[in-house]
């Protein structure tokens, strides 16, 4: 009797252990479920089944327990009954992950947007495009290629776009040319955009020293938005997502996520330490934001002067619980506007008829950044170093989380979109779309 005591004292112990050293854990698992099934249900509107069959179906977001309630737009996921976390829906910001009950019914700040052109043909409006056949296209060729990447690959769509015609366009069931698609860190490239056209604007200079009042009294003060653009500041950042790190915490725990890399120490050198940061694009989404007298303006602004000015109306950027967009993470759009994004870089910032950004911004994004071996610009991501072999090493491209890219390639005046669920070899995808242009 003694023995069977002692035994279930020790199980009871191993279990307490087990849970005080994984409940950080436990946190990440049911906030990365929950705000996912919000943001699939009440921004792309797909079903609580087809989110946790598709996008929650990974290990161990999959041991999380999800329920959504339409009626008030909350997502809730509990992990093993030890903890519950919730996402709700904030109308024209998305869906954010709550920290206290009075989130859930706190008053917000919603952007203005500009009217969707219906009548324009696609890619400078969302109506129809005019549909035109290129004699030094083989399209039997190029469908092959496309149609190559679905099925095991998880791919979602794929949109080829060249002269700014849509030559090819494929989605796995449950897809639709309207079907919003989160683009990870694409948004890091948005974000990289809205700084071209403050640039463009003059209203900021981006090789000014970063203005962080927390930094003006040690060495960060001379970190630039420049540097901070590169992700070369020096600062340090642990980008894991597999544990408890920096971006986890960013992601899923933080009120106002504009702060992580702000209060973080030198470990490396400016201009020479590159360093992969999520915190890093969300400082960047904070300084944005004072460069503006209000909130509002700084809502606003990403549409009135990018998104919707270009069309991207599906768009839809979310915002963390103090009103700044995620800028490292969070946009959601249809891989036709996707495809818009890469159209205007290949236009170099030229969109029917006015100049949104200046053309040498193209050239600042795709500076290699020092240390980054030709791998990164501006938060854009390169192929200075022609890591894929069959492609030109002009090419340059978005990139986001499992896969999805934005490919612009200048010289064959061509965007591609992949939009998928893994990561995959592309360079033969590529070097296949490549060979159909002839």
């Amino acid at each position: 009797m003694k023995m069977l005591k002692r035994i279930l004292l020790l199980l009871f112990v191993t279990i307490i252990l087990l849970v005080f050293f994984n409940y950080p854990k436990l946190n990440i698992l049911a906030g990365y479920s929950a705000k996912n099934m919000a943001s699939s249900v009440f921004v792309a509107h797909r079903s609580l089944e087809f989110t946790d069959k598709t996008d929650n179906n990974f290990s161990p977001v999959n041991l999380a327990d999800d329920s959504v309630d339409r009626e008030n737009k909350i997502a809730t996921s509990s992990a093993f009954g030890l903890l519950t976390r919730k996402a709700i829906y904030r109308e024209g910001l998305g869906t954010v992950l709550t920290l206290i009950e009075a989130d859930e019914t706190a008053s917000y700040l919603s952007p203005k947007r500009l009217k969707e052109d219906t009548i324009t043909p696609y890619p400078y409006g969302n109506a129809p495009q005019k549909d035109t056949l290129f004699e030094n296209v083989n399209y039997a060729k190029l469908n092959e290629t496309v149609s190559s990447v679905f099925g095991r690959n998880q791919t979602r769509a794929v949109v080829v776009i060249y002269k700014d015609q849509i030559i090819a366009e494929k989605y796995a069931d449950g897809f639709t040319k309207d079907s919003k698609i989160l683009g990870w860190s694409m948004t890091k490239s948005v974000l990289s955009t809205v700084y071209g056209v403050m640039q463009y604007q003059k209203k900021i200079n981006v090789y000014d020293k970063a203005p962080i009042d927390s930094w003006q009294n040690d060495e960060r003060k001379n970190i630039t938005i420049h540097n901070l653009l590169q992700m070369n500041s020096g600062l340090e950042w642990d980008e894991n997502y597999d544990e408890i790190s920096d971006a986890t915490k960013m992601l899923f725990l933080e009120r106002d996520m504009t702060k992580a890399q702000e209060n973080k120490p030198l470990t490396g050198e400016m201009n020479t330490s590159w360093n992969y940061s999520s915190g890093t694009s969300n400082l960047l989404s904070g300084i944005a934001r004072n460069q503006f007298k209000t909130h509002q303006e700084y809502l606003d602004y990403w549409y009135t002067n990018l998104i919707d000015k270009i069309g991207m109306n599906s768009m839809v950027l979310e915002t963390d619980l103090a009103g700044n967009y995620v800028a490292s993470s969070y946009a959601w759009a249809t891989p036709r506007d996707w495809g818009k994004f890469g159209l205007l870089y290949l236009h170099k910032g030229y969109w029917n008829g006015e100049q949104v950004f200046a053309k040498d911004w193209v050239t600042y994004v795709t500076q290699p950044t020092p240390g980054s071996n030709g791998t990164y610009g501006a938060q854009f991501w390169l192929n200075a170093e022609g890591q894929f072999k069959d492609v030109p090493k002009n090419m340059f491209f978005a990139d986001g989380y499992q896969g999805q890219r934005v490919y612009i390639l200048p010289d064959q005046d061509l965007v591609i979109v992949r939009m998928a669920l893994s990561w995959m070899e592309e360079n033969e995808f590529l070097k296949g779309v490549l060979e159909s242009i002839q």
